[in-house]
């Protein structure tokens, strides 16, 4: 029998404030969730417990994302970080789970590279986000960004018939009948989240002295209409636990918010007013101050299948020289353009990632509407490990873990094959294959195998090969692009049903890449009435000789294109030109399981 793992993590208590305190005290932690005071009040609603291991301090809590399981904070103190890491592991290998911690900052995230390496799922989610503040910028208010503010103040003391008192014994209880006004204005509004933060809000309330809060409350009239709760977070850090204003009075949460730092303020650099947890109000509401740090805080859970980190850029760009077969210099173009430490799953064998795949966000439009979605590139394991079903395993956490349709286009028939087996369907459909000889006056369509043999007789040249001759063609005025430009005429032609749509930074990144094999991007403007196409083309060697141009992507019909080409293979020395639509395959969410779409468009896969 297996010795269970001894601890002394227990329901936090209000005599564990000074031990605690003295722990953070000692890190000196920026995250709002470094407050012994923010964990006691919401103990009841998360089991917060508290526990020291290794000398280091360490806070855990029920997480309701994970069915309840723990989820640790990361150790803090001065003690031994990784003990306590290796304590935690074992503790939930215990109760037969893997770690969860939460939040992890900057520095602990390249601890945790560094000490368990490949061993570890890191990443952020943007409604965890700190806004963290300069005191000097809250009560001043100065500059042209936030004179809206300081004109709402002015509203607000028009009057000359409000003052300010620091919160105390005298006003806590008309700050809870405040509240529960507040409550009633909002019913319409009303959520279960709401509820909770009221329910906390009267423990903080109740627990205001021995605790070490701080709070401003705000009169008008002789009535209170709005109060702030607080604390200091570290040296040199106040955090806002709590604001609460009428919102049909214009200026109080501004002002509530000034006054506030004016008189509870001295002393501090920073004031940390805590995330925006996703509500897009909210969020509007904290960037209008303009943040001067957006404190990224991220969570780790103990996984085989990782993201791939900085420390593994060596690492992959062999794993996908080896498998592909590309250039350095080509992989270093997306590394340095598209890679991010949150887009990227790995599994690390014997030190190193030896299977990866790269997930890039877009929106599929189904059902009339903008859904996200993620393009699956790159899929790759080294020889030595294949067999042994690492890309299944990536492909299913990715989509365990988002929840979202996932699009892939296979290489060939074989991958499409494989790729069934795991439920994708085909949803984009190959297009007829077409090839332009210049000694001909129209397009010729060609048999699918005809089609392959000659993508096949092709290969890539490198950068700047060939440019095109910008020139005015009959009705046709050829010029260069932007991103931004693209972007739009290409929505604005394939927005439909099964559209696949890629953002600036990706249609961005689809150009340079698009150079760097020898091809360009055009805009192309119908002199008669205005409208305007796009036109992506590299040109590509065959093994014979000859240059071919291949039409990449564009929004021109066969007609109009029977128009363009000539010119643009003269231009490029080019003796015939060849496009092919691939299609492409989704793995659909259950909630999609009934949707089939005929037309939907994808054609641009970006790396």
């Amino acid at each position: 029998m297996t010795e269970q793992i001894k601890h002394n993590f227990h329901p936090i208590r209000i005599s564990d404030r000074t031990w605690v305190n003295e722990k953070l005290r000692e890190s000196n932690r920026p995250s709002c969730e470094y407050s012994f005071a923010n964990n006691y009040i919401y103990a009841k609603a998360y089991d917060v417990q508290v526990g020291e291991l290794s000398k280091c301090g360490v806070i855990r809590y029920r997480d309701r994302k994970k069915k309840g399981q723990y989820s640790y904070s990361f150790p803090f103190g001065n003690g031994d970080k990784r003990a306590a890491l290796e304590t935690m592991q074992a503790l939930c290998r215990q109760d037969g789970q893997a770690l969860q911690i939460y939040p992890v900052l900057e520095e602990d995230r390249k601890h945790l590279i560094e000490w368990f390496r490949g061993k570890f799922e890191i990443d952020a989610d943007r409604g965890d986000f700190d806004y963290i503040y300069t005191v000097e910028k809250l009560a001043g208010l100065r500059g042209k960004k936030l004179h809206g503010k300081r004109n709402h103040i002015a509203r607000f003391m028009d009057a000359q018939d409000w003052h300010y008192e620091p919160m105390g014994a005298a006003n806590i209880g008309g700050c809870r009948e405040m509240s529960k006004k507040w409550e009633r204005m909002r019913a319409d509004k009303w959520n279960d989240s709401m509820e909770e933060e009221l329910n906390v809000l009267d423990v903080a309330l109740d627990h205001f002295e021995e605790l070490g809060f701080v709070g401003g409350v705000l009169y008008k009239a002789g009535e209170i209409v709005a109060f702030t709760i607080g604390e200091r977070l570290n040296a040199d850090t106040l955090v806002v636990h709590f604001e609460k204003a009428y919102p049909d009075l214009q200026g109080a949460y501004p002002m509530i918010n000034q006054q506030f730092i004016l008189h509870e303020g001295a002393g501090f650099t920073y004031v940390n007013r805590e995330e925006d947890t996703g509500d897009l109000g909210l969020r509007k509401a904290k960037l209008s101050y303009y943040p001067d740090i957006l404190l990224k805080k991220y969570r780790a859970v103990e996984s085989s299948v990782v993201f791939a980190d900085e420390t593994d850029r060596d690492a992959v760009m062999d794993l996908w020289q080896t498998c592909f077969g590309d250039e350095r210099e080509y992989i270093d173009l997306y590394l340095s353009n598209r890679f991010q430490t949150e887009n990227m799953l790995v599994i690390h064998k014997d030190g190193r990632p030896v299977s990866m795949l790269s997930l890039l966000p877009v929106t599929v439009t189904v059902g009339g509407k903008k859904r996200a979605a993620r393009y699956v590139y790159a899929v790759a394991t080294l020889p030595a490990y294949r067999g042994r079903g690492y890309a299944s395993r990536l492909i299913a956490h990715a989509f365990e873990k988002y929840d979202e349709p996932l699009i892939l286009q296979p290489a060939d028939e074989e991958l499409q094959r494989y790729y069934e087996r795991m439920g994708f369907d085909e949803v984009f459909k190959q297009s007829p294959c077409w090839i332009y000889h210049s000694c001909m006056e129209k397009v010729t369509h060609v048999s699918e195998n005809t089609a392959c043999e000659f993508a096949e007789d092709m290969t890539h040249v490198s950068e700047n090969s060939s440019q095109v001759w910008m020139a005015e063609l009959g009705n046709w005025e050829m010029s260069e692009i932007s991103a931004r430009e693209y972007k739009q005429i290409r929505d604005r032609c394939f927005d439909a049903e099964g559209y696949v749509e890629w953002d600036e930074e990706a249609i961005r990144y689809a150009m340079k890449e698009n150079a760097f094999c020898g091809g360009a991007a055009l805009k192309l403007t119908d002199r008669r009435n205005g409208a305007q196409g796009i036109l992506m083309y590299r040109v590509c060697p065959r093994k014979s000789g000859a240059r071919t141009l291949q039409v990449v992507e564009t929004t021109l019909d066969e007609e109009e294109l029977s128009e363009i080409l000539p010119v643009l293979m003269r231009s490029t020395h080019t003796r015939e030109a060849y496009e092919k639509n691939e299609g492409g395959m989704m793995l659909r969410t259950q909630e999609m399981a009934a949707w089939s779409c005929e037309d939907g468009y994808l054609n641009l896969t970006l790396g």
